[in-house]
């Protein structure tokens, strides 16, 4: 399975550029929040495959108006394809935002999952906003990951672990793609593709 992976900012290659058939490849995509609706609405009508989304700290409009012909993963385990997706968008709170958690807060937002982990047998891709801790994060604030991330790694070691959030040109030294444990950390910063 062909899975493209996008976050924080329009890839031009699948936007302002794209040609008819630029889509056909992918068979599942993977949207990681501060993604604007018309484009996430744009992938989803000339893919011929399923969008989900969850939602990024500055996409508080979402609630209301939801982007039209994708799939919401926020709190829930969505299955497409086969692939069990856990969705839990937000970044960790640096100020007053619909989207933004405190870490307790998001462990709150993963103990009210137990029913569904426990009904699904676990997860296949843990797809977020923010990073987990020490995992692709940085030490400021607002680009702070959340530790609870990685216990549901160490616990369901998921294959894949996608997230966005932190944009690769904030610093010379921040991988696209790590591993930990048996789990591929992808950094969808922009757009990165990858097979399952």
């Amino acid at each position: 399975m062909r899975i493209l992976a996008v976050a924080d900012t329009e890839a031009k290659y699948y936007y302002d550029y794209y040609t008819p058939g630029k889509l056909d490849e992918f068979d599942l995509i993977l949207a990681c929040g501060d993604l604007r609706r018309e484009y996430l609405e744009f992938l989803a009508t000339l893919a011929r495959c399923p969008l989900v989304y969850v939602c990024g700290n500055h996409d508080d409009g979402f609630h209301e108006t939801p982007p039209g012909g994708c799939i919401c993963a926020e709190d829930r385990i969505v299955v497409a394809n086969g692939v069990r997706i856990l969705g839990l968008g937000g970044s960790y709170r640096y100020r007053d935002g619909r989207n933004m958690y405190t870490e307790r807060q998001m462990r709150r937002r993963v103990q009210r999952l137990q029913l569904q982990l426990w009904r699904n047998k676990g997860f296949d891709i843990l797809l977020t906003h923010a990073p987990a801790r020490h995992m692709g994060d940085l030490d400021s604030l607002p680009h702070q990951g959340f530790s609870c991330f990685g216990e549901l790694l160490g616990r369901y070691e998921p294959r894949f672990f996608v997230h966005g959030h932190v944009h690769r040109e904030y610093g010379a030294n921040i991988p696209q793609r790590t591993e930990h444990g048996g789990t591929t950390i992808i950094n969808a910063y922009n757009y990165c593709k990858f097979d399952y």
